[in-house]
């Protein structure tokens, strides 16, 4: 038996993220749930699936009550795509990936010049159709490099070329861009609190900007890196002559890089405002009661390492209940973090499926049973 408060627990809450590529975060809260149920099953526990902006933020509203709408859209390449948003009353949640993620292009395939985020301005546009007047846009995991042009346009927005013609998709296309007007932007955007949620805080260019530390994840070349660095810049200068001096300032600003500068564009165009995506999630699933009711948390990721310190949700679970002196455990594919780094985070103790199969392999392809098995080792250090 454990001494201290956490022996006499009454009531265990579930938080915890995806594990990429293996489970869904309502698929571990499912496995973890069934662990601790093997060995205390008298102990309530209660589910809440979170995502700090990223994919996995629609399923995670949808399994907090939101409802999960359909619509189709312009995908990152141009062709028609199936993407999904959530809704609540007049809140959306939104996921730019949806629209214009990574999950789109085929396999291997990259777009890093051309990708754009047409879509995700689309799926604005439908959640504002649907009544939205409250919408908390979560950007991550994007194809795209364009500063958030394509939403701009899909939205109202004209970014034209010397000859007055639209310019072309993607960050390669706004190397040709001559003017840009803003004024036909949908203006419901005006009535509506538009909150961009990243974990992401780079600038749009430069040495941290989104084209030199994605781009290469996006498929970019050094030379497409240095084009599209380029392009985003001559794109900032167009702006700043259409609506004004905010639009050179808002390119450093926190979340200008974010999903390919998709947060740049959110920010000088839909008046959007900037916020921890970890930190708004847990606000709009209703993280703050159900920790009311817990005396012991247990959150996790696939990967538990030094970016989990830094905005990922794990990280604003623990602080949350490291505020309200509830112990914090923590599950994870892999752990990359000392105890005394854990420890500052907030969390006791975490338990990886690594620690129960060596394989990284095995680990993705079982994570399921694994983290079931995991389940029981918590229940037994800390519920019995």
């Amino acid at each position: 038996m454990t001494d201290g408060p956490v022996a006499r627990a009454a009531h265990v809450l579930i938080a915890a993220d995806k594990f990429k590529g293996s489970l869904t975060a309502v698929q571990v809260a499912e496995r973890v749930t069934a662990g601790l149920r093997q060995v205390a099953p008298g102990v309530p526990v209660e589910a809440l699936p979170v995502a700090d902006g990223g994919d996995g933020t629609v399923a995670a509203a949808v399994a907090a009550g939101f409802e999960r709408r359909e619509v189709r859209v312009t995908g990152p390449l141009g062709a028609e795509v199936t993407a999904a948003y959530a809704l609540r009353d007049t809140t959306a949640v939104i996921e730019m990936a949806e629209a214009s993620g990574l999950q789109h292009l085929p396999e291997g395939f990259f777009a890093p010049l051309t990708a754009t985020t047409h879509g995700s301005g689309e799926l604005l546009r439908a959640a504002l159709d649907a009544g939205a007047r409250s919408i908390v846009f979560g950007v991550g995991g994007s194809a795209t490099t364009d500063g958030g042009a394509g939403m701009l346009t899909a939205l109202g927005a004209r970014l034209l070329d010397a000859a007055g013609r639209p310019v072309g998709p993607g960050g390669g296309g706004l190397r040709a861009l001559a003017t840009a007007d803003l004024s036909g932007l949908d203006p419901r955007l005006a009535a509506t609190d538009i909150v961009l949620a990243s974990d992401v805080d780079n600038p749009l260019t430069g040495p941290k900007g989104a084209p030199t530390v994605y781009g290469p994840q996006k498929g970019a070349s050094p030379e497409e890196v240095a084009l599209l660095d380029a392009a985003l810049a001559h794109y900032v200068t167009v702006l700043e002559a259409a609506v004004g001096s905010r639009a050179a300032h808002l390119a450093y600003a926190p979340g200008a890089g974010a999903a390919g500068g998709i947060g740049y564009g959110a920010l000088v165009g839909l008046g959007a405002r900037f916020r921890p995506g970890i930190e708004v999630m847990l606000d709009v699933l209703g993280f703050g009661p159900a920790l009311a009711r817990a005396t012991l948390v247990i959150t996790g990721e696939g990967s538990l390492d030094e970016q989990t310190l830094h905005g990922k949700a794990p990280a604003g679970v623990a602080a949350a209940a490291r505020a309200r002196h509830i112990e914090v455990i923590a599950v994870c594919g892999r752990l990359a973090l000392l105890p005394e780094a854990l420890g500052r985070a907030g969390i006791r103790r975490a338990y990886a499926l690594t620690d129960l199969e060596s394989d990284p392999a095995v680990c993705m392809a079982e994570a399921g049973p694994l983290l079931e098995r995991l389940a029981t080792d918590i229940a037994r250090d800390f519920l019995t």
